[in-house]
C-alpha cells in the first residue's frame, strides 16, 4: 500500500459548536439530522455541518443525552460571520426548536459571540424569559409541549476546512471499508467533523466545468469509469473505486490528528492501492497537510 508524497490543502473557515440535548437518545438524533441536514459541501450548501461528539448524560449540562455539532463558513465567503449567524438561527430555529424535548447550550469558548438565544427569544412573543439554568444564562421560550431552553449566546471562532484522503483500492466494497475504518478513527479527535453523508464522498470534484453555469463538476482524473477516456488520467490499473473524506477541525493541528489518524486505521484495509489526498496548488488555502508527516 502505497502513501502518496502528496498534500491535503486546507482553508480558513469559521465555525460554531452547539451542545443539543434530548430525552432520549432517539429524539436526539432526530434534532441531529435535522439541524445537521444539506449540509455536506460549502460548493452547494449553504453551510457545512456535522457530529463532533456524542456525550453520555453525565457529560452535559442538564445531564441528558447529547450531542456536539459543528456548523462551517468558508472564510472566502461573502459575509461569512454574518451567513454563520443566520445559519445557527435557521436551523435551531427550525429543525430543533420544533423537535420534542431538545435544548442548545453554547459548546465553544470564545470571546466572539452571537446572541442567538435572544434572537430565537422573539419566538416567544413577547412571553419570553431569561433565566439562569445549568450554571449558564438561558433563554425560555413557551411552546406548545411546555418550553424550549436555549443558551442566549453562542460563540463562534476561526478553523481549518477542507483536509482530506483519497482511498485508491480495487474495489467499491474496500473503498468503503477503508473510509469507514478512517471516520471510525476520526470520530475519536474532539474537534473534528467529516461532513459528507456518512463521512464519505463518493463524488469528489474539480474547480470548473465544460458547461459555464457550473463552478465545479466531477473528478474526471480520478472516476475509474472513463480513465481510458480521459486524458491524463490519474488511476492506476486495477483500482476500480476511490473513496473520499473531508475533514474540518478547529485547528490545523486537529486536522492534522484526523488524517493521521485516518491513515492508521484505513492503511491495512485488503485492497487498498494507495492513499493520496486533493489540492490545489495552494491557490485555495494556506494550509499544506502533507501525508508523510
Amino acid at each position: 500500500m502505497e502513501i502518496e508524497d502528496t498534500y491535503a490543502e486546507g482553508f480558513d473557515g469559521y465555525y460554531s459548536e452547539i451542545l443539543v440535548t434530548a430525552r432520549d437518545g432517539k429524539w436526539l438524533m432526530v434534532a441531529v439530522n435535522s439541524a445537521t441536514g444539506y449540509a455536506t459541501s460549502g460548493i452547494g450548501c449553504s453551510c457545512e455541518a456535522g457530529i463532533d461528539q456524542i456525550l453520555n448524560p453525565e457529560e452535559t449540562p442538564d445531564k441528558r443525552t447529547g450531542a456536539i455539532l459543528q456548523f462551517w463558513i468558508p472564510a472566502w465567503k461573502k459575509d461569512a460571520i454574518r451567513a454563520l449567524e443566520l445559519e445557527l438561527i435557521h436551523r435551531i430555529g427550525q429543525c430543533i426548536l420544533t423537535t420534542p424535548t431538545a435544548r442548545v447550550f453554547n459548546a465553544i469558548i470564545s470571546d466572539d459571540k452571537f446572541e442567538i438565544g435572544k434572537k430565537l427569544g422573539f419566538f416567544g412573543d413577547g412571553f419570553q424569559k431569561e433565566e439562569e439554568g445549568y450554571g449558564r444564562i438561558l433563554v425560555n421560550i413557551p411552546i406548545m409541549m411546555g418550553e424550549f431552553l436555549i443558551e442566549k449566546e453562542i460563540g463562534y471562532g476561526k478553523g481549518v476546512m477542507g483536509g482530506n484522503l483519497w482511498f485508491f483500492c480495487n474495489t467499491g466494497d474496500s473503498a468503503i471499508e477503508s473510509a469507514e475504518r478512517a471516520i471510525e478513527a476520526i470520530k475519536k479527535i474532539k474537534g473534528a467533523v467529516t461532513t459528507f453523508p456518512g463521512g464519505i464522498c463518493a463524488s469528489g470534484t474539480k474547480i470548473g466545468s465544460k458547461y459555464k453555469f457550473l463552478v465545479a463538476s466531477t473528478n474526471l482524473k480520478l472516476c475509474p469509469g472513463i480513465r481510458k477516456m480521459v486524458k491524463d488520467s490519474g488511476v492506476p490499473e486495477g483500482v476500480n473505486s476511490i473513496s473520499e473524506i473531508v475533514i474540518n477541525g478547529i485547528s490545523e493541528g486537529i486536522v492534522r490528528d484526523a488524517m493521521f489518524s485516518g491513515i492508521k486505521a484505513a492503511k491495512e484495509t485488503e485492497g487498498l492501492v494507495k492513499i493520496s489526498a486533493g489540492n490545489y496548488g495552494g491557490k485555495l488555502g494556506n494550509y499544506k497537510l502533507y501525508l508523510k508527516r
